[in-house]
């Protein structure tokens, strides 16, 4: 063994010298199996070459596990990939990364935790769980971020160590679906119930009579089985409430646990019927009691007998501030009788008067297993809300129920029958406390009897005989908005309390029992405590203490055959959901890409799940059959090779490697990876190409500037340190092209073109990189002698890197669209539109002659052309040139574009003429039947979403038009059409915003001329039609389809004039509509924006209408109503121009409110004010001018204000203030009335309150209302919660900062005192307020989510009414 001299000149082995070299891979292991631990992290800085086993090793003993029962998986987002403990790979061969961070994550091997190892003196490691020397811990768990429960119950810092295992404990526990501990609870309640959960076992489910799936019996059986015999922490309970018929939606509903037992064991008796368990929910749970009325006077007695499942007690009672201290407190409460008394008193039959009486109720009878509901929650009727009582209420855990039997009834000689003919009613123990579910026979006698077989002679059992034990407490933690159900339940087995919350289980004390009681230091008024989270107990089961009834949990060896079965089963689908994990946590899950030679060569996309163990020819032959290319290629024409999708980049292929398995060549199983599998394919007469690493792939585009063409690529693989002169050769290898005269031009990026000149320079150095696109020209051509960008070179591929292919809609009634398209080059037009009727004095007849001859001139441009293809590099070449790039250079072209122009002038001409000279120049009569708003064009339409390039993109061309979406809201309250200046200052001070109008205000420099070209690339103007039959046959209707290939600089403006020839009419009569995704489709509108923002196969839709003209704006107009419940109503949609006054678009608005609105008014009877939201703003006065005096935007809003007198508002330097008067004397708000101001004076707002109300001038008192108009408050916080008489002298400083029109302000009498009101006259009002302030939507601060009713579906699930939604 070689040994080198190291720093300190002291010999040390070779291998140690070169692992100090090697670079080091830092993990960082999260132990999720103990929520101790899950915010702890193990940290290893191991050498690369570390092998998985020894990690596994080192992770075992740094976390003090016994190695081997853990599982070690990578932390990131998808499915966790588990790493193989057998595996010898080294780290780096893992896909660990030397230099920086890796996340693991220790988890449970096969749902069990691992084992902990110990030390010398046999106590836990410090990862370990030591009982004895811990804190224990009782209650939720907190989440991540939050505060935990109330400090009075639960320590300041929340320990986690007494949550153990199934080997600690020996329980289970239940995975909570979502807002399932309810559930939860009382399920593991009834599962540690040895009467029922032995009686549950006892029942034979009968496979032939029901379906499994909803049974609800069965299903908990099962359950139970899992509880006691299964490995797993904890087991899922979907398949209980699936047997209940709920979906996925009910673990997202919150319930009473209380309520949920009661719906529960009804769904059980109704399915036990006909059983040897029909009742067994009686026998255990079943009590009777009796409700009397007795009169004080002759001691006659009216009576009836009802059952119950459970005691409801009373935490406080209504109006009291102290609570009742214990449950025994309560219980005497509850059979404490009630006198009835003055105006109460009873009639009684006997007396045949009203009479003194006691009314009240006994207990008859106790049952088996007694429930105690605690009523914690209440309804305030100070606040209309639903609070929780948090009040201490002890509990003993041994319960003496002797006290609470009265028989006073049995000594009373005057006791007559029942007033219902001694039968027992379904009823409630209490009109108001208890459920009527549940009614019994009068021949059965169940649960503790205290009546004998004779009814004259009554013994009661001695006191021994009525003594219960606590063994379940169910706790509530949070508040009457919601919360957390945890139990905490004694095991009959050791007597030992235990806390079964959700998965977790866990061993508690007494003392954290007597926690569950509830109460906090400090005095409390009534409700004070109303929404604040507590802990305390809410349910109780107390279990009768009789030796002779008392049962013991069925062992397993005790069970029944059929449940012996059943376990089996169990055990056998465990086994082999182990074996399904096992699997999948080997599996290697990859994307998976093939070229499909067959389907239009387009990319598939698919995904291989292989096991890691499978060779890569088995991995090839499974990706062959997952791409279906069975019978189109040889399965040996196919292989696979490393790709990068997202830089189309082939990274290596792998020759010889055939039966390496695909673990090893993959890097191990990992949740994702980094790069992505293709399934090549070839010609059997071809062969493949080796991949190298390091090579950079190149698609080749070769270029032929005679035809105008740019081939399809032809894929080549080059290195980065190649030099361009290197780089031709090979291009001439595959293109056989000429290197002497080849021009390479890369696009390193969109559009960027770079000619690549230098000789010995290298890729690297051009800014080559993974994939790359080159563009290639090969000929003898002068072109060579010109500067690239002024080159037909540079002009052709620019051409070709900003043309986009459109689908463009045509409206049915499009006359444009029925024609024939002439493919003869250069044919007589006449020729062309052979077949079609000759009819000169019809639109549609001038229409197709002229789309003919349109077309034919176009086509002549395409001789020497190829057919095109899908493929965009061949459709460029075909362009309809409107206007010649050059005149010098293409002088065929500019005749055609000449004609081109004529032709369209002469079309619009014809048409006006054929219509009769004016059919067409009347925009509002031109379509009867087309012409729509856009509120009826888009009514049956989505607009629930915008698309991202609308809101990013700076040179979007659309604008969301639709009367459906309305503004976009903003946090503020505000809308974004509506952030205008304020009239206070100029409109014209800085730049307008103009954003989605039809195009730019006339006195800004626009870079666009007349028609809506660019002034600097006017010649950009390539378009090119064909008809296009749609896939999918929608067009068979009679809707028809154009395939446009257009240049993306083109106008908006200059698209539709390309159009007009396919549509039929002039651009000013029709819309285009953008379609996205789910058919939303929004107008675009600014014609002198480009293309810019479309992309390759977008979709537009044609409309017949008036477009917008130069300068105009859509506007919806709501009306405002002041006094009205709501003050905000739509009304009609309309359109302002610019330059137009507001008495001009009064004017137009007139006709439309008669019309549309049945409003008939006055033009100097109403006035139009800004809309800022629900909020009115400055006030328009006639003369003001949009866009001059008013910011105005595309679907903007205004406000219309019918007036009740002359407008008085004459001047932009008045201030308009809605006022509002608060009279505390009879505690009611007057309505709006608006003062006029001059200024912004304090003092003058005043006097003209003064005015108004005749208030004196010193006594009155003003506040600034708060939140949106009509900025409600309740009657009740007026007085006191507004801020009054403000310390200012001007209203546009803090803190009113009222500046424009439309504020609201509060005033009253400062010498007026509220009025005094009784505490039933103040409750009552308080109702009014709370539903008056709900309607309205104002001050709201509680909204409750909407309960849904539990239910229990014996038949499997609800029946869904088809009228509703």
């Amino acid at each position: 063994m070689e040994m080198v001299p190291s720093e300190e000149n002291q010999l040390v082995l070779k291998e140690i010298e070169n692992a100090a070299e090697e670079p080091r891979v830092l993990c960082i292991v999260q132990d999720t199996t103990n929520a101790k631990t899950v915010n702890e992290r193990l940290t290893l800085n191991l050498p690369a070459s570390t092998t998985l086993p020894k990690l596994f090793e080192d992770v075992a003993h740094k976390a003090g596990y016994v190695n081997g029962t853990f599982d070690l998986a990578w932390r990131k987002t998808g499915d966790m990939g588990s790493l193989d403990p057998s595996s010898e790979m080294s780290l780096t061969e893992s896909g660990f990364e030397p230099g920086k961070r890796n996340f693991l994550q220790l988890t449970d091997k096969d749902g069990e935790q691992p084992l902990i190892a110990s030390d010398e003196s046999g106590t836990a490691s410090s990862s370990g769980l030591d009982d004895s020397s811990q804190e224990r811990f009782i209650g939720p768990l907190p989440r991540d971020g939050t505060v935990g429960c109330s400090s009075d119950y639960s320590s300041p810092s929340y320990s986690y160590s007494s949550i153990l295992n199934k080997s600690d404990t020996g329980y289970v526990g239940l995975v909570n679906q979502a807002m399932t501990c309810y559930l939860n609870s009382l399920l593991q309640t009834l599962f540690m119930t040895p009467e029922f959960r032995n009686a549950l076992y006892n029942w034979e489910f009968e496979e032939s009579e029901e379906d499994p799936v909803t049974s609800i019996p069965y299903q908990l059986q099962r359950l139970f089985l899992l509880l006691q015999t299964s490995k797993k922490r904890a087991i899922e309970t979907t398949d209980v409430t699936r047997s209940f018929g709920w979906d996925s939606s009910e673990a997202w509903q919150q319930h009473d646990v209380q309520e949920l037992c009661r719906v529960m064991f009804d769904a059980l008796e109704q399915k036990w019927k006909q059983t040897e368990q029909a009742d067994l929910i009686n026998q255990l749970y079943q009590g009777k009691l009796k409700d009397y009325v007795r009169c004080l006077e002759c001691g006659y007695e009216s009576w009836r007998i009802d059952t119950y499942l459970d005691i409801p007690l009373v935490i406080r009672p209504f109006g009291a501030s102290q609570a009742y201290g214990s449950v025994e407190e309560a219980l005497q409460a509850f059979v404490q009788p009630e006198t009835l008394d003055g105006a109460n008193q009873y009639f009684c039959e006997r007396c045949k008067k009203k009479c003194d009486a006691r009314k009240g109720l006994r207990f008859l009878h106790f049952p088996y297993l007694l429930t105690l509901q605690l009523k914690r929650f209440d309804f305030d009727y100070t606040t209309m809300h639903r609070i929780k009582l948090n009040d201490r209420m002890s509990f003993p855990e041994e319960l003496d129920m002797g006290p609470f039997i009265d028989v006073e009834d049995e000594k009373s000689p005057q006791t007559e029958s029942c007033t219902d003919s001694g039968a027992e009613n379904e009823g409630s123990c209490h009109s108001d406390q208890m459920s009527n579910d549940f009614s019994a026979d009068d021949g059965v006698d169940e649960g503790i009897c205290l009546d004998s077989a004779s009814s004259t002679e009554r013994v009661l059992k001695p006191k021994s005989s009525l003594t219960f034990e606590l063994f379940s407490v169910m706790v509530h933690s949070g508040s009457a908005a919601g919360g957390h159900y945890y139990a905490c339940i004694k095991s009959f087995s050791d007597g030992q309390w235990y806390s079964f919350n959700d998965q977790h289980v866990s061993k508690i004390t007494q003392e954290d029992i007597r926690k569950t009681y509830g109460g906090s230091s400090g005095s409390r008024g009534y409700y004070s405590s109303a929404f604040a989270s507590s802990t305390n107990a809410y349910m109780l089961i107390y279990r009768l203490k009789d030796p002779s009834r008392n049962a013991k949990y069925l062992d397993c060896d005790d069970f029944p055959e059929h449940i012996k079965h059943l376990v089996q089963r169990e055990k056998e689908s465990e086994e082999q959901e182990k074996r399904q994990r096992e699997i999948e946590r080997n599996t290697c899950k990859i994307k998976l890409f093939c070229m499909h030679p067959v389907k239009m060569m387009a990319m598939m996309e698919n995904k291989l799940e292989v096991h890691k163990d499978k060779t890569l020819r088995e991995a090839t032959e499974m990706a062959y059959k997952l791409m279906e290319l069975d019978g189109v290629v040889p399965l040996d024409c196919c292989r696979l090779v490393k790709y990068d999708e997202f830089h189309e980049y082939l990274e290596r292929s792998y020759e010889g490697e055939e039966d390496t398995p695909m673990g090893l060549l993959l890097g191990g199983v990992k949740s994702s990876y980094m790069f992505d599998l293709l399934l090549e394919t070839r010609r059997p007469e071809q062969v493949f190409q080796p991949y190298k690493p390091g090579e950079v792939m190149v698609k080749v585009h070769v270029v032929d500037l005679k035809t105008d063409t740019v081939a399809p690529p032809v894929s080549i693989r080059a290195y980065l340190n190649q030099s361009i002169t290197e780089f031709k050769q090979l291009i001439a290898q595959a293109t056989e092209l000429s290197a002497e005269t080849m021009r390479v031009v890369l696009e390193r990026c969109y559009n960027d073109l770079r000619l690549l000149y230098v000789p010995n320079k290298t890729l690297k150095a051009e800014g080559f990189f993974r994939s790359n696109k080159v563009f290639v020209e090969s000929s003898e051509s002068p072109d060579h002698q010109v500067t690239f960008t002024d080159s037909l070179l540079w002009k052709l591929l620019d051409r070709h890197g900003n043309t986009i292919r459109l689908f463009v809609s045509l409206p049915v009634q499009s006359p444009g669209t029925n024609r024939t398209i002439c493919q003869k080059v250069g044919g007589d037009p006449e020729e062309c539109s052979e077949g079609s009727k000759v009819n000169r004095n019809s639109v549609e007849t001038i229409l197709e002659e002229s789309t003919e001859k349109l077309k034919n001139l176009s086509l002549q441009q395409q001789q020497g052309s190829s057919t095109s293809d899908s493929q965009k590099s061949s459709d460029t070449s075909d362009f309809e040139h409107i206007e010649s790039p050059s005149p010098s250079q293409e002088p065929d072209s500019s005749s055609v574009s000449a004609v081109v122009a004529v032709d369209n002038r002469e079309l619009e001409n014809r048409i006006r003429v054929a219509s009769g000279g004016g059919a067409y120049s009347d925009p509002e009569t031109q379509f009867p039947g087309e012409e729509r708003s856009d509120s009826e064009v888009n009514n049956d339409r989505s607009t629930s979403s915008v698309d991202s390039d609308i809101l990013s993109s700076s040179h979007s061309s659309d604008t969301l038009c639709n009367a459906d979406s309305g503004p976009i809201q903003l946090a503020n309250g505000l809308d974004s059409h509506s952030i205008t200046s304020s009239r206070r200052s100029k409109a014209n001070e800085g730049k307008k915003e103009t954003w989605d109008t039809a195009e730019e205000d006339s006195g800004t420099d626009s870079e666009y001329d007349e028609n809506g070209k660019s002034k600097a690339e006017s010649y950009y103007l390539y378009f090119r039609a064909e008809p296009y039959a749609q896939e999918d046959g929608s067009g068979e209707g009679g809707q028809k389809c154009v395939l446009v290939h257009v240049d993306k600089r083109i106008t908006l403006s200059a698209f539709k004039q390309n159009l007009e020839p396919f549509v039929g009419v002039t651009s000013t009569q029709f819309k285009v509509f953008r379609v996205y995704a789910n058919n939303q489709e929004f107008e675009s509108v600014r014609l002198n924006e480009t293309l810019s923002s479309f992309s390759d196969d977008n979709k537009i839709t044609i409309r017949l209408g008036r477009a917008l003209k130069k300068g105009e704006y859509r506007v919806k107009v709501y009306q405002l109503l002041v006094n009205d419940a709501e003050p905000c109503k739509f009304l009609v949609d309309t359109v302002f121009a610019k330059g137009m006054t507001v008495k001009q678009s009064k004017e137009e608005l007139m006709p439309q409110l008669k019309d549309q609105c049945k409003l008939d008014l006055n033009i100097d009877k109403f006035r139009l004010r800004k809309k800022t939201w629900k909020n009115p703003g400055t006030v328009f006065l006639d003369y003001h001018v949009y866009e001059e005096d008013i910011n105005i935007s595309s679907n903007w809003e205004v406000f219309l204000e019918v007036l009740d007198g002359p407008e008085k508002m004459k001047s932009m330097s008045q201030l308009a203030v809605l006022t509002r008067r608060w009279t505390p004397a009879q505690m009611k708000l007057e309505p709006f009335r608006e003062v006029v101001l001059e200024s912004s004076s304090v003092e003058e707002l005043k006097e003209k309150l003064s005015e108004i109300s005749g208030v004196p001038l010193e006594n009155l008192e003003f506040a600034k209302g708060r939140g949106t108009f009509p900025c409600d408050i309740s009657v009740l916080e007026i007085h006191q919660d507004l801020d009054w008489n403000p310390k200012v002298s001007t209203l546009n400083v803090w803190p009113l900062y009222i500046c424009d029109d439309g504020a609201v302000v509060f005033y009253r009498d400062s010498t007026e005192e509220p009025m005094e009101q009784s505490e039933d006259e103040r409750n009552e009002l308080m109702k009014r307020e709370s539903s008056r302030l709900l309607k309205t939507g104002h001050r709201v601060s509680y909204s409750p989510r909407k309960e849904k009713a539990l239910k229990i579906y014996l038949d499997g699930g609800p029946v869904k009414d088809p009228g509703q939604d």
